[in-house]
């Protein structure tokens, strides 16, 4: 009788510590009562316990039986420990369960949700028959840890051997499609989303929105936000977020308010949009006055992303006196984060003392973070300390410390192509080097002066000059000048934040070349249109 009263516990989702206590009531329970105390704990809020109850099965020599698997690596795949998922799947072989279809499911699940994306590709590679799930379970893996073109390439194979996708997979290849920014790709998963009737799908249209609004195209994420028939939070938190990253501040806050008339209770991820949107636009006081919202009428406990943001919200305003005085009075310890985002202001706004005490806390929390060692190296550069500079260079050679190197990448024809500084791996190299030649000559007809004021003093200013005009970014530009039709919109993701001189540049090229250009570097949009973009120069 214990056994069926613990399976309806557990299957009605009663706490697990009432389960555990007739469990533990029982003499000598058999198979599936194990398996229900397992799967109990996989699904709750705390799978540890299911582990441990694995591991006391192994001890006393309790065989597991095909069932015992799946629940178990689910619970492992919550804890995120490879190590221990590691052994079972050796355990699933000596006991011949690993040929079994669901049991090669949750391993590959398991490694996948462990970040280790390709011991999952290569146990979906062994397997016989590899159903949907599995498809699946691979393609949302390498979505997840940040390797979508992995995730479209194997979506294409999937299509090849007759498969058809059902909104699990749509979800991942929309994350895979907004990682990159393949907008084109992304359209083309929207089509067929229309054509087998998934446009009612809620996690699907949530997936679409973020889609468009990560690819510059907010008109688009408003379209599929204002033709969805459910909404949830997580939809109106996806299209305020980006309305504020595209530079939409004020519209991301009209949405908010009417978030609120419709009922909807903000999230502590909306409120980070919401102050995004305050950060980006120089609304200091509105700022101020979301955040004392947040936590008087919502209860929400600030993390230390919402005081991030506040200090992001005084330094971009050049209040950087201010923001260190936050800081200061901030009642949790302040991270890495937010240390950079003070160093990163002081950089921006030229307060080198700050700047200085800000980098002496970096040393301290991440010693070897290499944003960090560029950072103060424009900031002593933008006061003509050569030496300073040449000294920061030298400790990261010594330290070991290297610079994350700029990309930038583009979509052209359903495949994405990425460009580094002074790129000339590309097919189109020729044809792309004469195009920056043509646009420096446009330029300069328009006035353009490049802005060197951060690159080393020790080289001849037409060196600088063409360092600069070598970035990826523009080589990107080029690229997609070269291969689509006057006026056509050109979309550009960045992997750093773009610098100045680049900023300048594209916001000539847009009016020079009659050409849309969107920008989505590390932390927001550019909109360049006819020489200006939607920033408004603050960023």
């Amino acid at each position: 009788m214990g056994k069926y009263l613990i399976y309806s516990i557990v299957s009605l989702s009663a706490p697990m510590t009432y389960a555990t206590s007739i469990f533990t009531q029982i003499e000598n329970p058999n198979i599936f009562t194990w398996n229900t105390m397992i799967r109990g704990y996989a699904e709750s809020e705390n799978p540890k316990p299911a582990i441990a109850l694995y591991c006391y099965m192994h001890v006393n020599s309790i065989e597991p039986d095909t069932h015992t698997y799946p629940f178990l690596l689910k619970a492992v795949s919550k804890v995120v420990n490879a190590r221990v998922g590691e052994k079972i799947h050796s355990i699933t072989i000596r006991n011949g369960f690993e040929s079994l279809v669901f049991v090669q499911n949750s391993l590959a699940h398991m490694y996948a949700a462990c970040g280790q994306y390709n011991s999952a590709h290569k146990l979906f590679e062994l397997m016989p028959v590899r159903d949907l799930v599995a498809w699946n379970t691979v393609i949302n893996g390498f979505a997840l840890n940040g390797k979508p073109n992995e995730a479209l390439k194997l979506y294409e194979e999937m299509g090849s051997e007759g498969l058809e996708p059902d909104g699990f997979t749509i979800v991942s290849l929309l994350s895979a499609c907004a990682e990159i920014g393949a907008l084109a790709l992304g359209r083309r998963v929207h089509a067929y989303m229309v054509k087998v009737g998934l446009t009612e799908n809620l996690h699907a249209n949530n997936a679409l929105l973020d889609l468009y609004a990560k690819c510059g195209s907010i008109m688009n994420a408003q379209k599929v936000f204002d033709g969805m028939g459910e909404r949830n939070v997580v939809s109106w938190t996806s299209l305020i977020v980006g309305l504020a990253v595209n530079g939409f501040g004020m519209e991301a806050l009209g949405h908010f308010k009417e978030m609120e008339k419709n009922g909807f209770v903000p999230s502590e991820v909306t409120f980070v949009g919401v102050l995004y949107a305050c950060s980006h636009c120089g609304m200091v006081n509105e700022g101020f006055d979301y955040f004392k919202r947040m936590k008087e009428e919502y209860g929400i406990v600030p993390s230390m992303e919402h005081y991030g943001c506040m200090v992001d919200l005084l330094g971009r305003a050049g209040l950087v006196t201010e923001a260190y005085n936050y800081i200061q009075n901030m009642p949790l310890q302040p991270n890495a984060v937010v240390w950079r985002t003070l160093l990163g202001a002081c950089t921006i706004h030229g307060h080198l003392a700050l700047g200085e005490t800000a980098r002496s806390q970096l040393l301290q929390l991440e010693p070897k973070h290499c944003g960090d060692y560029v950072l103060i190296s424009n900031l002593y550069a933008s006061e003509q300390r050569w030496s300073d500079v040449h000294s920061v260079r030298r400790t990261m050679l010594s330290e070991g410390v290297r610079k994350t190197p700029g990309y930038s990448l583009v979509e052209l024809g359903n495949r994405v192509h990425e460009f580094v500084m002074g790129d000339r791996t590309h097919p189109q190299s020729e044809a792309i080097y004469g195009m920056l030649l043509e646009i420096s000559k446009r330029l300069r007809l328009e006035g353009y002066v490049p802005h060197t004021a951060n690159v080393l003093a020790d080289i001849e200013e037409e060196e600088k000059e063409n360092a600069l005009f070598y970035h990826s970014e523009k080589i990107a530009v080029a690229f997609m000048l070269i291969n689509t039709p006057p006026g056509t919109p050109i979309r550009v993701v960045k992997n750093l934040r773009v610098c100045a001189d680049c900023h300048l540049a594209i916001k000539l090229i847009s009016k020079v070349f009659n050409r849309e250009i969107i920008v989505r570097d590390r932390s927001r949009f550019h909109h360049f249109r006819d020489g200006s973009c939607s920033c408004r120069d603050y960023w």
